[in-house]
C-alpha cells in the first residue's frame, strides 16, 4: 500500500466517522436554550472564581445564581432528552426477551414516565405556590424556580406522551427492535 492511499483511506475513514456526527436535524430551538444557559452558568462562575482568587473580593450574588443556573440546564437538558428519546435504559435485558414482552415493557415504561413527570409536575407546582420566599442574594422571587421546573415536568410530560403515541403507532422502538433501531443523537 502506498502512502498516497493511506492517507486516502483514513480521511474516508475519518469522514465516516463523524458523518452522522453533523446531522443537526434532530436539534430544535430548546436545545438552543440550554445551551444558552449552560455559557450563562460558564460566565457566572467564571466570575464567582476570578472575583474571588484573583481580585480577593467575591461577588455574592454568583453561588446562588450558579445553582440556579445549573438547576435550569438540568431541567432542560432532560426535556432534551426525553424528546430524543436518550435517557438512561438498561436495554441488556431486553436483548433477552421475546419481542412481544419487550413490546408490553417499552409501553409499561413510557406510561409510567408520563404518569411519573406529570406527578412531579403536579407537586412542583404545589411547591411554587406555597412558596413565598425571595432570593437571599438579589430580590427575586424563589417560587419562580419552581415554576420553571413544574414548566419542564410539564413539557416532558407532553413529549412522552408523543413518543408513547409514536411507539404505539409504529410498534418499534429502540429497547423493541434494539438490532434495527438508530441510536438517538450524536454517536460516542
Amino acid at each position: 500500500m502506498s502512502p498516497d492511499n493511506k492517507s486516502d483511506d483514513s480521511a474516508s475513514i475519518a469522514e465516516l466517522i463523524h458523518e452522522d456526527d453533523e446531522d443537526l436535524t434532530g436539534f430544535q430551538w430548546d436545545d438552543g436554550l440550554v445551551l444558552t444557559i449552560f455559557w450563562a452558568l460558564a460566565f457566572v462562575v467564571f466570575l464567582q472564581f476570578f472575583t474571588r482568587y484573583v481580585l480577593n473580593n467575591s461577588l455574592g450574588w454568583t453561588e446562588e445564581i450558579a445553582r440556579f443556573l445549573l438547576i435550569a440546564v438540568t431541567f432542560l437538558g432532560a426535556v432534551m432528552a426525553v424528546r430524543r428519546q436518550s435517557q438512561i435504559a438498561v436495554e441488556l435485558f431486553f436483548r433477552w426477551m421475546s419481542r412481544p414482552v419487550r413490546k408490553a415493557m417499552q409501553y409499561f415504561i413510557d406510561v409510567v414516565s408520563i404518569l411519573f413527570y406529570g406527578f412531579m409536575g403536579y407537586l412542583c407546582t404545589q411547591v411554587a405556590e406555597r412558596t413565598q420566599q425571595k432570593m437571599v442574594s438579589i430580590d427575586f422571587p424563589k417560587s419562580s424556580i419552581y415554576w420553571f421546573i413544574s414548566a419542564c415536568f410539564l413539557a416532558m410530560t407532553i413529549y412522552a406522551v408523543i413518543v408513547f403515541w409514536r411507539h404505539l403507532r409504529t410498534g418499534s422502538s429502540r429497547l423493541i427492535d434494539p438490532e434495527t433501531a438508530k441510536a438517538s443523537g450524536p454517536s460516542l
